[in-house]
């Protein structure tokens, strides 16, 4: 499967950083990069259900590739989902059921440095946008 440009970077960026902490830091910075969302999109209705943090995710269909935005009020968890939304937007809703999560943040180097928690909430938020996409 082709990855979108987005994903490349930051494919490149975290398997040339040296060790965790490099890693940790660069989540923080990706997190740091995640536009705002208005408070008409931090709705209840946007809310992922399933993470232990806060974290709303809005998505629209741009000529057949889908475009998320998210927020998490906890930055680790802004930096995942920052990966995670390079890893999706520009798919098509085919694509999109076809990503492998675990896949992803192993190849990044952090899959190791999940927790469970942290794992079931990434997954309900690509649950969210596979529903979006439905």
């Amino acid at each position: 499967m082709n990855l979108p440009a987005d994903a490349i970077t930051a494919l490149d960026t975290f398997q040339a950083a040296a060790g965790w902490e490099q890693r940790a830091r660069l989540l923080m910075q990706w997190g740091e990069r995640l536009p705002a969302l208005s408070d008409t999109d931090m709705c209840d209705a946007n809310r992922v259900h399933g993470c232990e943090s806060q974290v709303w995710l809005v998505g629209e269909l741009q000529d057949g590739h889908w475009q998320f935005r998210a927020n998490s009020d906890a930055r680790l968890i802004r930096g995942l989902v920052a990966l995670l939304l390079a890893r999706v937007n520009g798919l098509s809703a085919v694509e999109l059921r076809q990503v492998d999560l675990v896949g992803w943040f192993n190849q990044l180097g952090l899959g190791r440095h999940l927790s469970e928690s942290r794992s079931n909430g990434l997954n309900a938020v690509l649950q969210r946008m596979r529903e979006l996409a439905t």
